[in-house]
């Protein structure tokens, strides 16, 4: 079974086993225009609703443990990972995809664009990342709406990780 998200012009297809984290992750720009501001009160709770719809920071946590476990398992892109420090990767993730739901943390890493610049990902590096997104999330439970809010936030960050084109 395909599924289809449209966000700002980019369509991405999902088998049943994939989706799109969209990559790992927006530029701290593009985040602080989806990340939520604290409110006071009772709005809070609705600026917060993906960030508690994940499992909020445990949540997450097991999600990037299980997410980096898939990519570097995956043959299409290990290579990709081979140095990278896992357990650094898995912190920056956690932070930021807390930040791109609306939690309360900080993103401290580099941006998106000057992570990927010299790593030439192509769209099918792109793509089979997602997947493994997807996965490590029906492993976890995540409603398929719940994924696809975090997969609608993600999306753009594929202008500055595909850099192959």
């Amino acid at each position: 079974m395909t599924h289809r998200i449209s966000y700002r012009g980019l369509s991405l297809a999902f088998g049943t086993l994939a989706l799109s984290l969209a990559s790992l992750f927006a530029a701290p720009a593009a985040m602080a225009q989806t990340a939520n501001p604290p409110m006071a009160g009772a709005a809070t709770s609705q600026a917060d609703t993906l960030y508690r719809a994940l499992g909020e920071k445990p949540g997450l946590v097991a999600l990037m443990d299980t997410f980096v476990a898939n990519i570097v398992a995956d043959a299409r892109i290990a290579a990709q990972f081979k140095e990278a420090n896992v357990d650094h990767l898995k912190t920056q993730l956690v932070d930021q995809i807390c930040v791109v739901s609306g939690g309360p943390c900080e993103y401290k890493g580099a941006s998106m664009k000057l992570i990927h610049a010299n790593l030439d990902i192509t769209k099918a590096d792109f793509h089979a990342l997602v997947e493994d997104l997807q996965a490590a999330m029906d492993v976890r439970g995540i409603p398929f709406a719940t994924q696809n809010q975090l997969l609608a936030r993600l999306a753009p960050m594929h202008r500055d990780v595909i850099t192959v084109k």
